[in-house]
């Protein structure tokens, strides 16, 4: 199972992501922050308290997650491009 080791907020709605199977570098998420479960990331300062929770999920205190294998076929995808 796919799951986020460690992530860090940067500059332009980008998280910094390094995954269990090793593949790491940054992905720009500005496209999914939609939708009232998400509205409250474009604050940038709100964005910049990601976490990963105890099963390796991208989380805010917000209760908005993103699902580490979505992240990682994304990022695994714009690596290989």
């Amino acid at each position: 199972m796919i799951k986020v080791t460690s992530v860090e907020a940067k500059a332009g709605y980008t998280l910094a992501l390094t995954f269990n199977d090793g593949l790491h570098g940054e992905l720009c998420i500005k496209d999914r922050l939609f939708g009232v479960m998400f509205e409250p990331l474009k604050d940038v300062a709100f964005f910049s308290k990601v976490s990963v929770d105890a099963y390796g999920v991208v989380s805010w205190p917000s209760e908005a997650d993103l699902a580490s294998d979505i992240l990682h076929d994304k990022l695994n995808n714009s690596i290989k491009s």
